[in-house]
C-alpha cells in the first residue's frame, strides 16, 4: 500500500476550507428549514464524513437515514450508468423535507436514477445537498440546491472519497497523479 504523499498531485481542498464551507452550508439550511424537521439521506460510503460534519452545524431538528448504490463495478474508474441499490432507506419520506446528501457528483446519472427513486416515495420537498460538484462532467441534468465546491475534471480522492476503498479519512480533498498511483492487484474503486 502506498503512501499517499507519493502519488498526491495537490491539495485542491484544504481542511480549514472545507470546515468552514461546510458550516455555511449548515447555516443556509438551518436558514432554508428553520423551524421545520428535516430528513438528511447520506449516499454511502464517500458522503458519511461530509454528513457528519454537516449534521453539527444545522440548528433545525435533524433525522438520518442512508442508502448505498452503486454504478461503478470492481476496478472501475467511471459510472457503468448502471444503478443498483444495494442498501434502501428504513425510513418513510412521505410529507417530509428530504435532504439527498452526496460527495461529489460528476455525470449525474446515479442521482437521477436516485431522485427518480424517491420522488415515488411522495416526500414533501426534496433536494440535493453536494459537497463537491464536477459540472464538466455532467451527463444528465440534476438540480443542486447545495453546493460545497464546484472542482475541474480531476480524479480526487480524501475526506471520504475513496482510492480503491482506502484514503477516505484524509481531512482534505487531493488530486491524484495517475501515472504514479500503483493500485494493489484485485482492488476495487467505489465512491
Amino acid at each position: 500500500m502506498q503512501d499517499y504523499k507519493e502519488f498526491l498531485s495537490e491539495v485542491l481542498i484544504p481542511p480549514d476550507v472545507l470546515q468552514a464551507r461546510i458550516k455555511e452550508l449548515g447555516a443556509q439550511i438551518s436558514q432554508d428549514f428553520a423551524g421545520s424537521p428535516i430528513l438528511l439521506i447520506c449516499i454511502l460510503r464517500g458522503g458519511v464524513m461530509f454528513l457528519t460534519d454537516l449534521i453539527r452545524s444545522i440548528s433545525t431538528p435533524v433525522a438520518i437515514d442512508f442508502m448505498a448504490v452503486s454504478s461503478y463495478g470492481a476496478g472501475r474508474r467511471e459510472s457503468s450508468g448502471e444503478v443498483r441499490i444495494t442498501l434502501d432507506l428504513n425510513t418513510s419520506l412521505t410529507g417530509r423535507h428530504v435532504i439527498l446528501v452526496e460527495d461529489i457528483i460528476d455525470s449525474g446519472r446515479t442521482l437521477y436514477s436516485v431522485m427518480e427513486l424517491l420522488h415515488t416515495r411522495k416526500p414533501k420537498s426534496i433536494c440535493v445537498c453536494t459537497l463537491l460538484d464536477k459540472s464538466e462532467r455532467r451527463e444528465v441534468d440534476v438540480p443542486l440546491r447545495y453546493v460545497g465546491f464546484s472542482i475541474p475534471n480531476k480524479f480526487v480522492f480524501g475526506y471520504g472519497l475513496d482510492l480503491d476503498e482506502y484514503y477516505r479519512n484524509l481531512p482534505f480533498i487531493g488530486v491524484v497523479d495517475l501515472e504514479r498511483y500503483h493500485p494493489d492487484s484485485g482492488a476495487e474503486y467505489a465512491s
